[in-house]
């Protein structure tokens, strides 16, 4: 058998290169932490109709948004039961959409926090 040159140079950039994008699950975790915060404080920010309930322990709809971090994923969603109805709809009432809305408006603010969270 002949030998053969092997230049290297090459694999050891594009080694370098992929070693930029290396991304642990938890750096990712973390990123889409910081936008699904951003998401709730924008559905909170939503103006609310007044209302002439004012009993103790009444916590207006939209302020019951939240988020939640599981092991690999982040759910923003409701803390009260009736959120998704109110959300999607019900039989006999219309939907009354926030959290979709809101996140189709503001998409690249979140993309972009997310990002930049990413790449830091």
């Amino acid at each position: 058998m002949s030998e053969m040159d092997f230049d290297a140079a090459g694999l050891d950039f594009m080694e370098d290169l992929l070693s930029q994008f290396q991304v642990t699950d938890e750096e990712v975790l973390s990123a889409m932490e910081t936008g699904a915060k951003m998401l709730v404080a924008d559905v909170r920010k939503l103006p609310k109709p007044r209302s002439e309930v004012r009993k103790a322990g009444y916590t207006h709809l939209l302020d019951s948004v939240t988020y939640r971090k599981t092991k690999k994923e982040i759910e923003v969603g409701w803390r009260k039961y009736y959120g998704p109805m109110v959300e999607n709809g019900t039989i006999r009432a219309r939907a009354t959409s926030h959290v979709a809305p809101t996140f189709k408006t503001n998409q690249k603010k979140y993309y972009n926090s997310i990002e930049k969270d990413m790449w830091k």
